[in-house]
């Protein structure tokens, strides 16, 4: 049994929820902190993204250089990320014996490449500040007390009363429940981060090709803009994923969400290279390789033999073609497939494996120097339970740290003040 109250619940037993009570209680070492975990397993994302390996945040140094990352929130993020950014994640996670090592594309892991050196330093760090974990307890009812502060209800049966509340979540509906009950606006959530699926092509003969990079391009119904990414690309059994798939769907969610996932999606092979240099090279084939075949030159070494034959069968030319046998229209009708391949999207990828949401708390509801509501003094809100998504690389991972580090000094002001 709990004891009947506590200085500091924190509701949700993930990155934002763990980096807040370890702040509080690190501020306020004579704060009773507690975490109530509805799973059997607190830090379960944690331990399994990145492959399990965690990407546990992004190289980019500059605090402005992480806004571009944030389909929604980005801008009304730049002030935490000044007091709290990359550059003092990684050193958060040093001083408490965790090294991060960047790899080229910029994404940080731990050394170990092992996502349990991250859960095993947020519990150590939380044992010693004094925070009390409890496990498959769910916050059901939350409720102001006349005199401050809050009662609890939870899945238990037990009541529990607490002077600060924070509110972590995640994209849980408990969550969505909780904060509206306070008051709080909701932005219904959609799936962010998630593959396309395709319809009429014979790419999924491929799946397990990667290119990169490619250029995107997103035409929805409906929709007056169209969403551009460029960086790798993945062909899967299904249709297309990989980074920039990812970033394109993360860009694009609502807008996916409102067209029914129906979309045109057009692929620029070549990665962006300039259309007349590709003219000068097919004609340069023609004049001095005629007796080639079009399937044994290829324009770019991102593109490979199997997918330029497929480039080459989707513009209706035949791969064993020579190239002083290619008429004109059908060099164009090639140029057109390699540089503005067009697909139909009907759907997201089979597995449900979109790991983020878009929507949640608005953050024009929360003071974001302290992640505490504008609506009830004493109550906190971080991580994913807000309007806050960013794309794939650890930048999800950096809001939950953002947050969680800024709620915990925010719950410690706010104790220093009721004493």
């Amino acid at each position: 049994m709990l004891p009947s109250r506590r200085s500091v619940v924190v509701a949700g037993g993930g990155p934002a929820g763990y980096l807040a009570a370890i702040t509080a209680a690190e501020c306020d070492p004579r704060a009773s902190v507690v975490v109530l975990e509805a799973t059997a397993e607190p830090l379960h994302k944690v331990r399994i993204s990145g492959g399990g390996r965690c990407n546990v945040t992004h190289a980019c140094w500059e605090p402005r250089s992480l806004l571009g990352h944030y389909p929604r929130g980005g801008k009304a993020l730049l002030g935490p990320f000044h007091r709290f950014a990359p550059v003092e994640a990684v050193a958060w996670f040093a001083e408490r014996g965790l090294e991060l090592v960047e790899e080229a594309d910029g994404r940080l892991f731990p050394r170990s490449q092992r996502s349990e050196s991250v859960v095993d330093c947020l519990r150590q760090a939380a044992r010693r500040a004094g925070v009390e974990l409890r496990s498959a307890t769910a916050v059901q009812r939350a409720a102001p007390l006349p005199q401050g502060g809050f009662q609890l209800g939870l899945r238990t049966g037990e009541t529990l009363q607490c002077a600060v509340l924070v509110l972590a979540t995640g994209s849980h509906p408990s969550g969505h429940r909780l904060s509206t009950a306070f008051g709080h606006g909701l932005v219904p959530p959609v799936p962010s981060l998630f593959t396309l699926r395709l319809e009429g092509t014979a790419l999924p003969a491929l799946a397990g090709v990667t290119v990169d990079p490619v250029v995107l391009e997103l035409e929805i119904p409906g929709c007056s803009q169209r969403y551009h990414q460029r960086g790798p690309l993945l062909i899967t059994h299904w249709g297309v994923s990989g980074p920039a798939v990812l970033r394109l769907s993360a860009f694009a969610a609502r807008d996916l969400r409102q067209a029914g996932y129906r979309a045109r999606l057009q692929i620029d092979w070549s990665g962006g290279q300039d259309p007349g240099e590709l003219r000068s090279w097919a004609a340069q084939q023609r004049q001095e390789q005629g007796r080639r075949q079009l399937g044994s030159s290829r324009p770019c070494p991102s593109v490979g033999r199997r997918l330029w034959d497929l480039i080459l069968q989707e513009a209706g030319v035949d791969p064993q073609r020579r190239w002083a046998d290619l008429a004109r229209a059908q060099e164009q009708a090639v140029l057109r497939s390699l540089l503005a391949g067009s697909y139909g999207v009907v759907g997201r990828g089979p597995f449900g494996e979109e790991f983020v949401t878009a929507g949640g708390v608005p953050l024009e509801e929360i003071r974001m120097s302290t992640m505490e509501s504008r609506l009830c003094r004493g109550l906190f809100l971080v991580g994913e339970l807000l309007n806050v998504d960013g794309v794939t690389g650890g930048f999800n991972f950096q809001h939950c740290w953002t947050s969680g580090w800024l709620a915990g000094h925010g719950v410690a002001a706010h104790l220093a003040e009721l004493q």
